[in-house]
């Protein structure tokens, strides 16, 4: 049987930390599918569609790691592609004790584990909130970032 993670997140924008969980997990699974969860009555900072393409861009060159986006519980989409496995990346134990409910309730509801990866200690003070604070107010946030992911000034006039 194909083992199929998924790891979702609205990845508003991807960081060096969702990367490196990904690219980790890649000896776990025979497929990850990055999925970029939206939710059409909230304003995101970057367009779905953005964040689709940049993450893509990203792993080009893995051909075992796809992009997709989706609307709705996490785990009915899981359901419709076949993933056996939701993956999550854990930087603190306040993020354990969040994703783990979470998990637990994803497992009643459709019988899928969840796999947490801990961040690397490099990473662990790296999340979106920060890094979309630092590119809001000017700032450059580059080193938060994957090389491949480039930030256009004109979207900052919001």
């Amino acid at each position: 049987m194909k083992k199929i993670a998924i790891f979702p997140g609205s990845f508003d924008p991807f960081t060096i930390g969702h990367e490196n969980v990904v690219r980790r997990s890649l000896d776990l699974f025979d497929e990850i599918v990055v999925a970029v969860g939206y939710n059409s009555n909230k304003a995101d900072f970057f367009p779905v569609e953005m964040r689709v393409d940049w993450i893509k861009d990203v792993f080009s060159n893995a051909p075992r790691i796809r992009v997709d986006k989706y609307e709705g519980l996490t785990v009915d989409y899981a359901k419709t592609i076949g993933a056996t496995h939701l993956l999550r990346g854990i930087r603190t134990s306040a993020d354990f004790e969040y994703e783990r409910a979470i998990a637990q309730v994803n497992r009643a509801m459709t019988g899928i584990d969840t796999v947490f990866l801990l961040t690397t200690p490099e990473h662990t003070p790296v999340n979106s909130s920060i890094v979309r604070d630092i590119i809001k107010h000017g700032g450059d946030a580059s080193k938060f970032l994957p090389e491949k992911i480039k930030i256009d000034p004109s979207l900052l006039n919001r």
